[in-house]
């Protein structure tokens, strides 16, 4: 029977055994106040799992203040280590939704980011704590990192395609806040005695004021228990979402994946790339400036400007609005570079706080517009193939969903590697000339080749927002 014309009924219980986004009537009357309950609760953990991910952007530049002795590589180093296993992470979380469930996981996940929290906030606390350990912690933070590729492919289940970037903006966009969530909290959490019942008694600065740096830690921990908590009671699991592992490897043989993966960890990466990299690098071109006062605005803008970018590559479609953006981030890099003091004098703080905002703004505009790109590129390729073989359209329509949300995970995993190479990148520049010039050369060349990829295999092919040129 035609899904469009199939009698919609009420989906009922933790798991909905039927969903028909695409049935107008069903997602008119039922499924669209499901699908939102589902979106928001996922937003506020997802939310939560960046707060966490990048906890060590705050840490880290705090850390010497009390008592450590760490190089500033080494810094850097824990800067970037959450998005290596997060990158990593993120593919076999992509297969978890369909495998177990979106509620299932969705609650799973988000308890188990509490452990780096709580061991994060007890390691700060003894400047005797080793190295390793910090590696050990923020490894684990990128657990939380990892969430992203669960969390957009379980979404991804829930609405109809016209309506995928809109969906997945603002889940991705709300949840990338995250990072400005924790960098506006954070400074301001340690600046006060709040877990002192916990063994949380503060550092002392060499200025003879203290800190709380276990705050930063720590006052995520019962915001993730009540996350759990919804998570458990108030998201579904859609049984029409499972699918094996094999099923969903197919989508590695598709060219387009491979070409959108690259684009996106130019758009995403440089997102959470800078987010991690950002109050390091600024410390140490304006020493004299109080970084973490401003280090939240950028990653405000990007989230806020991800949400904005499904919305707009909606109505004006994804490859246009990629195209746009990836022209005005390789302006916008070359800018920076006017910006930069020279061996220690001159540079502008207020010009390049102001340039490196507007590379947060098209950073999450593109996240956004590649994501729409992904789904209904990936969606459009996998109905036509199935009908092409004699399939329904119902098949057609299942197959591009679940094709989709396994694309969604592979392809967020390589773009969060953007949050290991660009903080390692900014940290290997400064130690090997003193300015961060070299790293972001290299930027400017990747986005200049962005420009060109996406021109020559969508741009040229056009059609109301959808790309009908195949990558060879």
């Amino acid at each position: 029977m035609n899904p469009l014309t199939r009698p919609v009924s009420a989906p009922r219980g933790a798991v909905i055994e039927q969903w028909q986004p695409e049935q107008p009537e069903f997602w008119r009357t039922y499924g669209q106040p499901v699908a939102r309950r589902n979106l928001w609760i996922s937003i506020y953990c997802l939310l939560l799992a960046f707060c966490v991910w990048m906890l060590f952007s705050a840490v880290a530049v705090n850390l010497n203040k009390v008592g450590f002795h760490f190089t500033t590589d080494q810094l850097f180093l824990l800067t970037a280590l959450p998005a290596v296993s997060g990158a990593i992470l993120r593919v076999p979380y992509s297969f978890m939704v369909p495998l177990m469930g979106g509620r299932r996981w969705t609650a799973i996940s988000t308890l188990f980011m509490v452990i780096p929290c709580l061991w994060l906030g007890a390691a700060v606390q003894d400047p005797r704590t080793p190295f390793g350990v910090f590696v050990a912690i923020a490894l684990l933070c990128g657990f939380a990192g990892a969430n992203f590729a669960s969390s957009m492919a379980n979404i991804s289940f829930f609405f109809p395609k016209a309506r995928q970037g809109s969906a997945l903006g603002l889940n991705g966009g709300m949840g990338n806040l995250g990072v400005s969530v924790m960098q506006l909290v954070a400074p301001l959490a340690i600046s006060f005695s709040m877990f002192s019942f916990f063994g949380g008694a503060g550092q002392l600065q060499a200025d003879g004021s203290r800190l709380w740096l276990e705050n930063a830690a720590w006052i995520w921990v019962p915001l993730l228990l009540i996350a759990t908590v919804l998570a458990w009671f108030g998201m579904n699991d859609l049984a029409t979402a499972r699918a094996s592992l094999s099923r969903q490897l197919l989508v590695l043989k598709r060219g387009h994946m491979w070409v959108l993966s690259l684009l996106y960890l130019a758009t995403f990466g440089s997102f959470i790339g800078f987010s991690a990299g950002f109050a390091m690098l600024a410390k140490t071109q304006f020493p004299a400036m109080q970084i973490l006062h401003y280090a939240f605005f950028g990653p405000f803008v990007g989230a806020l400007a991800r949400s904005a970018g499904g919305a707009l590559s909606d109505r004006l479609g994804g490859i246009r609005v990629t195209l746009v953006n990836f022209i005005l981030m390789a302006v916008f890099v070359a800018l920076l570079f006017l910006t930069l003091p020279s061996h220690g004098q001159g540079g502008s703080f207020a010009a390049f706080l102001g340039v490196f905002l507007l590379l947060f703004l098209t950073a999450g505009l593109g996240s956004g517009s590649t994501f729409q790109m992904i789904t209904v590129i990936l969606r459009r390729l996998a109905v036509s193939r199935v009908l092409a073989q004699g399939g329904s359209n119902e098949e057609a329509q299942r197959e591009a969903a679940t094709e989709s949300a396994a694309a969604l995970g592979f392809i967020s995993a390589i773009g969060a590697a953007g949050g290991f190479f660009i903080p390692q990148a900014f940290g290997m520049s400064l130690a090997l000339t003193g300015s961060p010039a070299g790293a972001m050369k290299l930027f400017l060349v990747f986005y200049v080749v962005c420009v060109l990829i996406t021109w020559f295999v969508y741009g040229r092919n056009i059609n109301n927002g959808l790309a009908t040129r195949k990558p060879r």
